[in-house]
């Protein structure tokens, strides 16, 4: 499983009192040795996210919650992103959330698509240090729900 390089699909469904529908989407390669915060921050990247300093949370299939350990791990009893790593806990077809802002709720469910080969996918040269889009689509609505420089 070290090896383990995974496709994962990311969709926007919704937040801030916008729901997508369609919703717009991303793929991503991720490898054995990416982080939960690493996902996420290639996940806000993807998504034209600018305004990075909201808190954010991924739900896994199994109920455990994976974000910021440091907040309040009393109260929130959250994995630490930093620590754990998405290849060891999530495996093909196994979906789970992710949502960024907690206050306006950006919401995306995301799917484990397969295992796949980086080497066989692009070739030649150096593996990424972190995750990689890989495809993607649709329209992507401003984080605080502006449609101009001026609103």
């Amino acid at each position: 499983m070290a090896r383990t390089w995974l496709q994962i699909r990311v969709e926007l469904e919704g937040g801030r009192d916008i729901e997508c529908d369609p919703s717009p989407g991303r793929v991503f390669m991720v490898g054995p040795a990416h982080t939960f915060a690493q996902l996420a921050e290639a996940i806000d990247l993807a998504f034209a996210r600018w305004d990075l300093s909201h808190l954010h949370i991924f739900e896994l299939p199994d109920g455990r919650r994976v974000g910021f350990a440091d907040v309040d791990p009393d109260e929130h009893g959250w994995l630490d992103h930093d620590k754990l790593k998405v290849a060891r806990e999530l495996t093909p077809g196994e979906e789970f959330k992710y949502t960024f802002d907690l206050g306006d709720d950006w919401r995306h469910r995301c799917r484990i698509e397969e295992k796949i080969d980086p080497r066989l996918l692009f070739e030649a040269g150096e593996l990424p240090g972190e995750p990689v889009v890989i495809w993607g689509w649709g329209w992507i609505p401003d984080q605080y729900g502006r449609v101009g420089p001026e609103a």
